[in-house]
């Protein structure tokens, strides 16, 4: 029986790719995410090259409202899912925590900790009714430690990782699997978003080393995935070879 995978924020970097990881394994795809055209051409893409359905849902995952009609009114065919892929996340602003920008710090919390708890509530109870699922959260080095003007994304992601050890605990009863991975620095549209569309502050961030890509976790997920029904992976710390820690690396 092909099995179904809810992935959140599928329009750019680790969503995408994961997204034609888990298609290329077989998986019927949700995708979801607030740009309309991307996910219609990844919808297409997948389907065509991989020969799996995908339903493509569009919304603001800060929009609770919003995203509750939209998922609660899936069709009744792509209401058993299987794995879910709490993706969606970003960092807004990279200032001392004295200068930080109120509306910077909403839109991380709002996405970061409140859409995955959303998310997570609404697909939860059908995997605890068919006890079976398996949840990956991604968190990121900055759930591990805290750097430099990384205040409040830190803090939400510090969230990410304590919920993800929290719904481990909970769910453990509905055989449920829960893990979650922590990437270091990965090339996508991450510090883009993060410098508010400053290209030159974002490409300084990989200036010298070679960072993790996209495709580097779609391939940690697929491991996550492909474990054994009585294997779970907890937490996968990855990092590019040139960064040690969230504040040490090595630039040429």
């Amino acid at each position: 029986m092909t099995k179904t995978a809810f992935i959140t924020g599928a329009t750019s970097g680790i969503g995408e790719a994961t997204s034609k990881k888990l298609a290329q394994l077989g998986y019927n795809i949700i995708i979801t995410g607030r740009r309309r055209e991307r996910l219609d051409k990844l919808k297409s893409d997948l389907e065509s090259e991989y020969a799996v359905k995908v339903l493509t849902l569009c919304f603001d995952i800060r929009d609770k409202k919003t995203t509750d009609e939209t998922v609660i009114n899936m069709p009744e065919n792509w209401k058993e899912i299987d794995v879910l892929i709490n993706n969606a996340g970003l960092a807004a602003g990279a200032d001392p925590i004295n200068e930080g920008q109120w509306s910077d710090w909403e839109q991380m919390i709002d996405t970061n900790i409140k859409g995955l708890l959303n998310i997570s509530k609404l697909i939860i109870p059908g995997m605890i009714e068919r006890k079976s699922g398996h949840i990956i959260n991604i968190t990121s080095i900055a759930g591990k430690e805290v750097y430099a003007n990384g205040n409040v994304y830190c803090a939400t992601k510090h969230a990410v990782d304590a919920l993800t050890k929290g719904m481990r605990i909970d769910l453990l009863p509905y055989n449920i699997k829960v893990g979650s991975v922590a990437p270091g620095m990965v090339e996508t549209e991450f510090s883009i978003v993060r410098y508010h569309g400053d290209k030159n502050k974002a490409d300084n961030v990989y200036k010298g080393l070679t960072p993790l890509f996209a495709q580097d976790i779609a391939d940690t997920i697929e491991f996550m995935i492909t474990r054994p029904v009585h294997v779970n992976i907890n937490d996968v710390l990855i990092m590019p070879t040139a960064q040690a820690s969230a504040t040490y690396n090595h630039r040429e």
